[in-house]
């Protein structure tokens, strides 16, 4: 026997980080990575496998200590190997060489490297990840999360597509990931050792029983909405597939639409569409039936005549019926009483969390270890929402959290249609409200004196036209924002939802507003600063049309850094926009006209421009929006700063 202390591993340069929970005592038997400990960082928890195997003697930590890497944990007595082989032995050896080769044939696998990459995330760059939840040498199934991914929408889980081994991780926490970007090598083990395990049983049956092959398919198999980041009633957009068709795994057989992003469900095997379960415009979530698939077979041995006996007996045998699913009740059981003192929840569940807006100490954890899932948020807001349909106070919008209108009855005082807003208006509705309570804005007003811009575009604008580009004042206006964003970079953050740090951009792309057949879209201009007049003028108007003819894509709208929304030639000399959280700044044009302006010596005929700039306070002082609104009329007023 000898001792041997076990200490705290690698835990990727993490420092006192907190033991949640002991796995072992003092007598305990454990074996080679077997879990110790828990530990939780605010960002994910891990276990603490033993390194090796024998009894617990002492345990050096408690619940709530925290830790870091070479901190003793327990000390154990382990065995030695030294142990002299039993009398038995000689007798086993006397086996035949020929059993012995058959036995290691059968046994035998060939280990193979298998690249994991990331996969199709709808266009997303730059992801950054936020867990990492798997460590080299881990043995992981098909399915198993392998990294948690999130963007400034939504958290999303990487699985695994195989099982296997982890090999060399190539990402951690904080990296950021496009699709196609490695994320860490597996080792997979072949399946000689079956191959072999049917030879041997083939030897073994008689020749009588021995059938030809016969290509038979793989069966009829359903195809479910997998796991869509817990998002629920989400719209089905287009059915790419119709009964009779042959699909190829991988191929998109729905595409679905939340208010954030579109996303393509692939088929998960190859084979033939046998029927269609749902259609266009149908609400699913995760589990829903998709299809019916007849999966490609390949060859199989044809079973032999099954004995006189067991067919009498598989013929009497009466056949189940089919449970027939019900939508289950709400519990009312997944909400605590009072307040739970320990929170233990991922980072995927703590994100979905805050967008709905639920207090976790307040759900009951069903998880290993008193954790709580993605299945336990759920169903606290069933719950939730169960109670609150029973009685729902007047103006409020259940479920949402946001103020609505009280409703009223109008066709008493006449005649009324009622029109369904489309998606994309419903979603401006909630963000413009959304953004009203949660942002504290200020709008400062002002004036900027256009004439010379407007001379100079005017004596370009025939030229221009010959070149296919139509020179408005808007190219003009998004490149002095994108340089009065780089002499003033208090505008270009983004705050955090802890409340206590913000995100300085080092890039500057800048949302246009624009009135579409569809509603309310802003199309995002990237690197504005970077590009000249006409750059911007020949993408912002391909963005504009992509915008009026409907094809914008989810990722066109995605990274705005500050918005531009201008009335143009529709009139008025100023309004209040609202800020486009999370931008911190949005600047309302409105129609140009000429005042009279005093030179010193008299009055002259100038244009003049109606500026708007709202900013948000928290990170926006009235001295930075002034400095601002200085620099950008500058700019404006002299056409000859834009080319500095």
């Amino acid at each position: 026997m000898s001792t041997e202390i076990i200490r705290v591993p690698d835990i990727g340069g993490a420092a006192d980080v907190e033991i949640i929970e002991i796995s072992v005592k003092v007598g305990d038997i454990i074996e080679v990575d077997q879990s110790i400990i828990v530990l939780e960082t605010d960002k994910a928890s891990m276990d603490v496998p033993s390194s090796m195997a024998g009894k617990v003697t002492s345990i050096s930590v408690k619940e709530g200590d925290k830790v870091s890497e070479g901190d003793e944990l327990l000390v154990i007595e382990v065995e030695s190997a030294d142990v002299s082989a039993p009398a038995s032995e000689p007798a086993k050896s006397a086996e035949p060489a020929s059993a012995k080769t058959e036995n290691s044939s059968s046994s035998a696998s060939v280990a193979a490297e298998e690249k994991v990459i990331v996969p199709d995330i709808g266009g997303a760059a730059d992801v950054e990840v936020i867990e990492v939840c798997v460590s080299e040498g881990d043995m992981v199934e098909e399915g198993d999360s392998l990294i948690v991914l999130e963007t400034d929408k939504a958290s999303m889980d990487i699985p695994s597509p195989f099982s296997g081994k982890i090999g060399k991780i190539s990402i951690k926490v904080g990296d950021t990931v496009s699709e196609g970007a490695d994320i860490l090598v597996m080792v997979t083990e072949a399946a000689d050792s079956a191959a072999s395990s049917e030879t041997e049983k083939s030897a073994s049956t008689p020749a009588a029983e021995q059938t030809p092959a016969a290509v038979v398919s793989g069966g009829v198999e359903s195809v479910n909405v997998p796991d869509i980041g817990g998002a629920e009633g989400v719209e089905v957009i287009e059915v790419a597939v119709a009964a009779g068709d042959t699909v190829k795994e991988g191929d998109s057989i729905i595409v679905l639409e939340t208010d954030k992003a579109s996303m393509e469900i692939p088929a998960p095997k190859s084979g033939t569409v046998k029927s269609v379960s749902i259609s266009v415009g149908d609400k699913v979530s995760e589990g829903h039936l998709i299809l019916e698939l007849e999966v490609e077979g390949g060859s199989a041995p044809v079973a032999a005549p099954a004995p006189a006996e067991e067919k009498v007996a598989s013929a009497s045998a009466p056949k189940a019926a089919p449970a027939k699913a019900s939508a289950p009740a709400a519990d009312q059981s997944a909400v605590l009483t009072e307040p739970s003192k320990k929170v233990h929840a991922g980072p995927a569940v703590r994100m979905l969390a805050r967008e709905l807006g639920v207090d976790l100490s307040l759900v009951r954890p069903t998880g290993p270890r008193g954790r709580i899932t993605k299945e336990d948020l759920h169903a606290y807001v069933k719950a939730a929402v169960q109670k609150a349909t029973s009685a729902p106070a007047a103006g409020v919008a259940v479920g949402s959290g946001l103020p609505t209108v009280p409703d009223q009855d109008f066709s008493k005082f006449g005649d009324v249609d009622v029109v369904k807003m489309s998606k994309i208006q419903r979603l401006t509705a909630q963000n413009m409200v959304r953004n009203a309570l949660v942002v504290p804005q200020v709008t400062q007003f002002d004036k900027a004196d256009i004439s010379d811009l407007e001379a100079f575009r005017k004596g370009l604008k025939g030229e221009m036209e010959k070149q296919g580009v139509k020179l408005t004042p808007l190219p003009f206006l998004i490149k002095a924002v994108a340089q009065a964003m780089v002499a003033n970079p208090s505008f270009n953050v983004s705050l955090m939802a802890d409340g206590e740090s913000y995100v300085q951009k080092h890039y500057v792309h800048i949302g246009i507003a624009v009135d579409s057949p569809a509603g309310l879209v802003v199309p995002v201009l990237r690197d504005a600063d970077k590009k000249s007049v006409i750059q911007i003028a020949k993408e912002a108007g391909e963005l504009i049309k992509k915008a009026l003819d409907k094809q914008l894509k989810p990722a066109d709208m995605q990274g705005g850094c500050f918005t531009i929304s201008s009335l143009g030639a529709i009139g008025g000399t100023g309004f209040t926009p609202i800020v486009n959280c999370p931008e911190v700044g949005i600047l309302g044009v409105s129609k140009a006209d000429v005042e009279p302006r005093w030179n010193g010596k008299e009055f002259e005929p100038r244009t003049m421009l109606p500026l708007c700039l709202s900013y948000d306070h928290r990170a926006v002082n009235g001295g930075d929006a002034g400095r601002f609104m200085t620099y950008l009329n500058a700019l404006l007023s002299d056409v000859r700063r834009l080319s500095l």
